[in-house]
């Protein structure tokens, strides 16, 4: 059976068909999928209000067939339970039993044999045994919550959804160790996840940038602290999370703005238990190299009484991870030094041709010098991230009735971050230097590119740093929203209204001290280093009185984030004798009013006060308070090599160094507001028919949207004296456009479990907030202006996907699916036109001239490009097989990609998009019991184009595979114990620029060991 029942005396009902004074009975709203018996009266109840009663012996594990939506109540039953050897009788209005045709002309009986008799939601029913009957009190039936039941409701969404879907569910998501919402969706089919730090923080669709996937919790769309429109998804825990589906073809009922696809988070509501629920769960985690063990908390409470429910729940977590990390940070080209002046440009031009032979005619062309390239930063660094979250949801709810409902969510959550980074580094390419000596040349791994790499390079005047960097993220969010369902006969209609926000501060700071030096710095097996050159050189690691201080400078970054919306959907149910196949059709609006702003600024201190700079060149890292690395942070010495260093810490350095009455300014020229106001209609039909044998569902629709924009920033001017400055109010311009968005999806089911299932739409995504921000920027000496451009289009899609999936008994699914997507209106830089006429002034305030200056904005480029993809998912409970598996199954899920997206180069290599990997997969194995449930899971990403260095040079992320593991032990029905591991294999993050043999980065972030206690009443 698909649940677990523990059963003890169950008592047959023999009620009469009177009627009870009861609320009329709707007809099937949706169409139910072809499924097990049990779970398609759990369907029809919920659409129906209908509650089934039936022996769980009787229902075996019979499958019914597909149903169409718009059948009345009895038309819904005769085709589920149509060659069953079953029929349906009314107990009353409302309650109905199912029973065997044989049995049903048997005698009347008090009792049967010992069976589970439930609704179709698996709960226990009591029901009265006749007229002036008492009621008959059935022992506790036990539905216990498992893994593999999640997985099981998973396919069961998927298997429902008209289009391609994915889901998982609150088991899935809270009891498995990841470490925030965006660990946990790395395991949904084309779904990767962006890590920092050894931290899941960004999610991609189907390998897709995450600003191409739009996000919505409780069909809200998610406010964010970043500057963009991408989610955050490091800031939510996962335990207040009941449900995620990742749509990947939408309805028109669905909101625009995800090309790649839209998540689609749920918590929870009081009526979704049958009981009170009490759920407490604590938690203790250990890092391999931080070595701190960090708390975790959570619980939820929920109850109903009467027509009334109330859901509370709360999650706090703490998080210290460490992380050691050596890089060799990417090229540089070579025209750093053979454009220069003087005798910098002619000794670097005389040494690569003594050393490499390389000859440059022209030294200030730069498609002949940055062909010529050497690394030009080297650094040994050490992070700890300090993280303090926290979450709550509540949930109000009126239901006087299962057509009618109010409900009122809240979300809050807080995020903090403390990340410190300590740098011993060298920057080979600083101003001061110059070529000395080329140790090392490659001019064959990238002569297919004509480009000769300098391996091994000893430079004059190193410019060696010792870092101490800090930064602070305070990110707050808050949701509220009322929605209300209501079901009549013929017609079903549900509203909402709610709001969105978020904000989040950024203080940064850097304490920089430097030391000039010569020294020669290479290529490593690893990444890269650097040690001295005689004569004059020293050791970088302990010179201490020889860096001198240069600058503690800081950044402040605050981004308000809030969104109002409201949604009306209308549902009509049809039987039409001349269109008996159109079942329903839905319509509604939807309205949003969002408004994004952006403060920034920075502040160099360079002495004791205000304005003061006795500290530059005076002061030396001696001066301060020192701490070895081993000591400055918790766990030890540095983990990649034997080395250890001292810095000053953070802690002293905010102390120290910012005076009194210090702040941040904001600078005008970073500053940007957005306004963007969105009216969608849309209309769709629900269509169901049978061709021969096979029953077919097709929904299809369309979606108009009208979006408007008004942007603020402020422009650069230049006064008479030849100062510069912005005006004195924020400059507006507006926006606007509007789009019309059909969409498609097919069904049918070919065979008894087997769906073939297709998809059409135009999808689109707006623009970056960043780009439609009319800010603008000047360059009083290149006579240029760059502005944002508020008139932007959407990026497109046209899309479609075609897919084959085989539902099996006990959950188990196989399927297989290829999409295509084409997309045009891709964002990037242009020349938009001229200002004519603009005055350009000396320093001294003379005219320099009149000029027309050209306007560079963000436009939406001509052509189209094309993503083609390949899902294959397997999901498996090795039971059906054998007895002796019973308990055993796998979840496996494959993605390969193809793109003709290219990443822009100068040089003209084309890369993949940024972020996009060719193949993805993961695989979990996993086994439980009544008691005992075990889980590995191991997600792999491959290789992929993490940015383009200096718009030249793509920098590749190597592929990353971990492992994760889960072991639990249920001590009583109601208290579990489980032991967790998070990358138990402790996996290297590492990466390289166009070829591995120039690596740029290794770094290890440990793995993490948790102890949980969680108990559930």
């Amino acid at each position: 059976m698909r649940r677990t029942l523990f059963l003890s005396i169950a008592l047959a009902l023999q009620v009469t068909a009177t009627a009870v004074a009861a609320e009329p009975v709707r007809p099937a709203t949706e169409a139910i999928a072809s499924q097990p018996l049990d779970m398609a009266l759990n369907v029809l109840s919920r659409q129906t209000g209908l509650q089934f009663v039936y022996s769980a012996q009787v229902a075996g594990n019979l499958r019914t067939p597909a149903v169409p939506a718009g059948l009345s109540a009895d038309a819904a039953l005769a085709r589920l339970l149509a060659g069953t050897g079953l029929r349906y009788r009314y107990l009353n209005a409302t309650t109905v039993t199912i029973e065997s045709e044989a049995a049903a002309t048997a005698p009347a009986t008090t009792s049967v044999e010992p069976a589970g008799v439930v609704d179709a939601a698996g709960a226990p029913l009591v029901a009265e045994a006749g007229a002036g009957a008492g009621p008959q009190n059935l022992e506790t039936i036990q539905v216990m919550g498992s893994y593999s039941r999640s997985l099981e409701q998973a396919v069961d969404l998927k298997r429902a959804n008209i289009g391609f879907s994915d889901s998982i569910v609150a088991t899935d998501v809270a009891d498995f160790p990841e470490q925030n919402l965006a660990e946990a969706l790395q395991r949904v089919p084309g779904v990767t996840i962006e890590r920092s730090k050894g931290l899941g923080t960004k999610v991609n669709v189907r390998g897709l940038p995450s600003e191409y996937t739009y996000v919505s919790i409780n069909d809200l769309a998610t406010a964010s602290g970043s500057g963009g429109r991408d989610v955050e998804f490091d800031m939510f825990a996962s335990e207040i999370i009941q449900q995620v589906t990742v749509q990947k073809s939408p309805t028109a009922a669905d909101e625009e703005g995800g090309i790649a696809g839209s998540v689609k988070i749920t918590t929870a509501r009081p009526f979704d238990y049958k009981e009170r629920k009490l759920v407490l769960s604590a938690e203790g985690a250990h890092n391999s190299i931080s070595e701190e063990v960090d708390p975790r908390f959570a619980f939820l409470a929920a109850d109903t009484w009467g027509d009334w429910g109330g859901l509370v729940s709360y999650s706090q977590s703490k998080r210290t991870n460490r992380t050691d990390s050596t890089s060799g940070i990417n090229f540089r080209p070579m025209s750093r030094f053979l454009g220069a002046s003087g005798t910098r440009g002619t000794q670097a031009q005389a040494v690569l041709a003594r050393d490499a032979g390389v000859n440059i005619v022209n030294r200030n062309n730069t498609d002949e010098t940055n062909l010529v390239v050497f690394q030009d930063k080297v650094g040994d660094r050490v992070y700890l991230n300090e993280q303090d979250k926290w979450g709550a949801t509540a949930s109000l709810q009126y239901k006087p009735s299962s057509s009618f409902s109010l409900t009122f969510d809240a979300m809050l959550g807080g995020y903090d971050s403390t990340e410190d980074e300590y740098d011993a580094a060298a920057y080979s390419a600083s101003s001061r230097s110059t070529l000395g000596t080329i140790h090392e040349y490659d001019a064959s791994t990238l002569s297919e590119y004509g480009m000769v790499v300098l391996r091994d390079v000893s430079y004059t005047a190193t410019q060696h740093e010792m870092l101490s960097k800090e930064r602070i993220n305070k990110t707050d969010y808050s949701q509220y929203s009322v929605a209300m369902d209501w079901k009549g006969q013929d017609w079903y209609v549900d509203a909402m209204a709610g709001y969105s926000g978020a904000e989040k501060t950024s203080d940064f700071s850097n304490l920089k001290h430097v030391a000039y030096a010569p020294s020669r710095t290479r290529w490593t097996g690893r990444s890269g280093e650097t040690i001295p050159s005689t004569p004059g050189g020293f050791d970088m690691y302990n010179a201490s009185d020889k860096y001198l201080f240069e600058a503690y400078e800081t950044t402040l970054e605050n981004v308000d984030d809030d969104k109002y919306a409201a949604q009306v959907n209308v549902t009509r149910m049809l039987d039409l004798a001349f269109l008996p196949a159109l079942r329903d059709v839905k319509f509604g609006a939807r309205y949003t009013d969002r408004s994004k702003q952006r403060q920034y600024g920075e502040l160099k201190i360079t002495g004791p006060s205000a304005g003061s700079s006795a500290w530059v060149n005076t002061r030396t890292l001696a001066d301060s308070p020192l701490q070895s690395i081993g000591d400055i942070v918790p766990g030890g010495n540095y983990t990649i090599k034997d080395l250890d260093w001292q810095q000053v810490s953070n802690d002293y350095a905010r102390s120290a160094f910012r005076y009194d009455g210090f702040y941040t300014p904001f600078d005008a020229g970073q500053f940007y507001q957005v306004d963007e106001k969105v009216m969608s209609l849309y209309a769709m039909a629900d269509i169901a028919f049978d061709i021969g044998q096979v029953p077919v569902t097709i929904n299809a629709g369309a979606r108009y949207v009208d979006t408007s924009v008004t942007s603020f920033g402020y422009h650069p001017i230049q006064r008479p004296d030849g100062s510069t400055g912005y005006t004195d109010t924020p400059v507006s311009k507006d926006g606007s456009y509007d789009d019309l968005l059909p969409s498609f999806n097919m069904t049918a089911e070919l065979s008894q479990g087997l769906l073939l299932r297709a998809a059409a739409s135009k999808t689109m995504m707006r623009p970056a907030l960043t780009d439609i921000a009319y800010k603008r920027t000047a360059s009083w000496s290149s006579y240029r202006f760059t502005d944002g451009n508020p008139e932007l289009k959407p990026t497109y899609a046209k899309q479609w996907e075609v897919g084959l999936e085989k539902y099996l008994d006990n959950g188990a699914l196989f399927a297989a699916s290829y999409f295509r997507k084409n997309i045009d209106g891709v964002v990037i830089n242009s020349l938009t036109g001229v200002v004519q006429d603009v005055a350009v002034y000396n320093a001294n305030g003379t005219l320099n001239g009149i000029f027309d200056f050209d306007v560079y904005q963000p436009v939406n480029a001509k052509g189209s490009y094309q993503v083609d993809g390949v899902e294959l998912v397997a999901q498996l409970p090795l039971g059906m097989f054998h007895p002796v598996l019973e308990g055993f199954g796998v979840n496996a899920n494959y993605t390969v990609l193809d793109s003709s997206l290219a990443g822009e180069s100068d040089l003209g290599i084309r890369t993949p998009m940024p972020g996009l990997a060719e193949k993805t997969w993961n695989f979990t194995a996993y086994y439980e019991n009544d008691r005992f449930d075990a889980r590995v899971s191991y997600n792999h990403k491959d290789e992929y184009v993490e940015s383009i260095g200096y718009d030249m040079y793509p920098i590749w992320r190597d592929a990353y595979g971990q492992m994760d593991v889960s072991i639990g032990y249920r001590i009583t029905d109601n208290i579990k114990i489980s032991l967790k591991g998070i990358n138990l294999t402790n996996e290297i993050t590492s990466g390289y620029t166009m070829d591995p043999s120039f690596p740029t980065m290794y770094e290890a972030s440990g793995r993490r060991i948790s102890l949980g206690l969680r108990a559930d009443f």
